[in-house]
């Protein structure tokens, strides 16, 4: 009989890998609650039909890319390819938006796409979203929050900063109308993407990456010479704020987004180190989503990173490594009483060092098969109880590496005083008073 595996693009993230993750979310939670951002938890199931309304029934999302299916009452449901649109629909369905709102969220995102380095069927992102304020130094906000983020994490030199402005609706419209007379006229040069995007959703040929397409579209209207001036001057005005709080960026004309919902400014954070996958984390303005989804008409804006892609440029970077241990001490416990012993002692323990990285021995074998996986462990110390421990209520202290190359003695400590010689030798204080 065959092994079950794990479904294509869907990957494990295993014990040598999570804490990378770890020190990932707990940096981003920890500067998110600096800058006043609450969490909300949301679903990963919704209404396909959320998705067809927000991110826009003709992108490759909700064409090519969603896995959608019925339930058992006929209802079509959809794991989640993003987090935007399951947030406002959370922000209107508990009446949470009468006030501004800052919020975040996390976890797996799925799309059914070709799997490679950065870009997986099961993703993870941790998304950022802004309600209620129109204006542009609410913007100016979320990307000086990303950038004091890679600088936190070590990655600000791997990182550029790309903005773009799309316009409202109507400025959309007319510009698409004119790139799309533009392109007509070289139907047979597009690629089989951009030709189908052509009669579809034309702007997303501009975020091709077919360079003969790219080249095609060096003459092809510009955008900016179509934008309203509410959307020139919120851009201006941004790029002012960004400059002046030392932030460096270019304007990329071709940034486009691949979701329908945005408007105004679009911004992405792309770097070099990863291959073709380049894009880390992205975002923009969305005013009309809100309203487009059944609630009152209230600006927004937000972005999402790729946990997986960061992760990736962590490690590319050198700005993070996996503790080389998992353990900083392992108990063994050998003979007549030791295990019940040393369990009571340990968890007292636990309790007053609740930092410290405790492995107990379980399963009982001797104690020179106990102290090999005592080794294996990468633990600094291992906790000795034998039958002599038991007697005279003391513990052993054994310490498994050389520091700095000088040899440390084990020594025998009465387990009232555990705590304090414990602490002691993990702080490499071999000369701490018994």
């Amino acid at each position: 009989m065959s092994n079950i595996r794990a479904i294509r693009g869907m990957n494990d993230i295993l014990p040598g890998e999570t804490p990378c993750w770890q020190y990932l979310e707990q940096t981003v939670a920890s500067l998110l609650v600096s800058y006043g951002y609450g969490e909300i938890r949301l679903p990963v199931v919704e209404q396909t039909e959320l998705f067809k309304r927000s991110i826009g029934e003709v992108t490759d999302i909700v064409e090519k890319e969603m896995y959608t299916f019925d339930d058992r009452n006929g209802e079509s449901l959809t794991l989640r390819p993003e987090g935007t649109a399951g947030c406002v629909r959370a922000a209107i369905q508990q009446g949470m938006l009468g006030i501004s709102q800052r919020l975040w969220y996390s976890g797996p995102m799925f799309r059914y796409e070709r799997p490679q380095k950065g870009r997986q069927r099961q993703f993870h992102q941790i998304g950022v979203e802004a309600f209620g304020i129109a204006t542009p130094d609410m913007d100016d906000e979320l990307i000086l929050l990303t950038a004091r983020l890679w600088q936190q994490l070590g990655i600000a030199g791997s990182v550029q900063l790309q903005l773009n402005s799309i316009g409202e609706v109507g400025a959309r419209q007319a510009y698409r109308k004119a790139l799309v007379e533009y392109l007509e006229q070289h139907r047979e040069a597009l690629d089989a993407d951009s030709q189908r995007r052509l009669d579809s959703n034309p702007l997303r040929i501009l975020d091709s990456k077919n360079p003969d397409t790219q080249a095609l579209l060096d003459g092809a209207p510009a955008l900016v010479d179509y934008l309203d001036d509410e959307s020139r001057q919120d851009f201006d005005q941004l790029c002012a704020l960004l400059s002046a709080a030392g932030v460096t960026f270019v304007i990329n004309p071709r940034l486009v987004r691949g979701l329908d919902y945005y408007n105004k400014t679009v911004f992405e954070w792309v770097t070099d180190r990863l291959g073709a996958q380049g894009t880390v984390c992205a975002g923009g303005r969305y005013d009309g989503l809100v309203e487009q989804l059944g609630g009152r008409a209230t600006p927004a804006v937000g972005f999402a990173m790729g946990m997986e892609r960061l992760v990736l440029l962590l490690e590319a970077a050198g700005e993070y490594a996996s503790p080389a241990a998992a353990a900083d001490v392992y108990v063994i416990s050998a003979g007549e009483g030791a295990l019940q012993a040393s369990l009571a002692a340990v968890e007292a323990l636990r309790g007053d060092m609740p930092a410290a990285r405790i492995v107990q021995h379980m399963g009982g074998g001797s104690f020179k098969s106990q102290l090999k996986k005592a080794d294996k462990s990468g633990a600094d110390l291992a906790l000795i109880w034998g039958e002599d421990e038991v007697a005279s209520g003391s513990v052993t202290l054994k310490p498994l590496r050389d520091a700095d190359g000088v040899r440390r003695e084990q020594r025998t400590v009465p387990v009232e005083q555990l705590q304090v010689s414990l602490e002691a030798a993990l702080a490499g204080d071999s000369h701490q008073e018994e």
